[in-house]
């Protein structure tokens, strides 16, 4: 099955008004973009050096238990807070994840 990108960019701007009208956001902040394994094979290093080539830095999260999984955290540091640019930086990251066996999990801003 072909990932959606029309449908996960339609989210991102919907998600993206309703925080603005409801909280306000900053007009810069730090992007978090969230990626978890697509099966036990997929291995978060490689990911995390592509990432990290193209700006992103990385974190990997283990599970804090049983029931919860583990997750690459792929951050835009000091990034415009504009529907378009968080979603440029999350194509990016899905696409580079999709590569990897990973699949795109949200986004969210730091300190926001």
């Amino acid at each position: 099955m072909a990932h959606d990108f029309d449908a996960q960019r339609k989210d991102t701007f919907a998600t993206f008004a309703e925080l603005s009208s409801d909280h306000g956001l900053p007009d810069e902040a730090d992007i978090d973009y969230f990626l978890v394994p697509g099966s036990d094979s997929a291995d978060w290093r490689p990911l995390a050096d592509a990432l990290s080539n193209a700006g992103y830095a990385c974190e990997w999260i283990e599970a804090a238990a049983p029931d919860e999984a583990a997750y690459l955290v792929a951050t835009l540091a000091e990034t415009a807070v504009t529907a378009m640019s968080i979603w440029i930086g999350e194509e990016v990251a899905t696409k580079e994840g999709l590569a990897h066996g990973f699949t795109p999990d949200g986004w969210g801003l730091y300190g926001a």
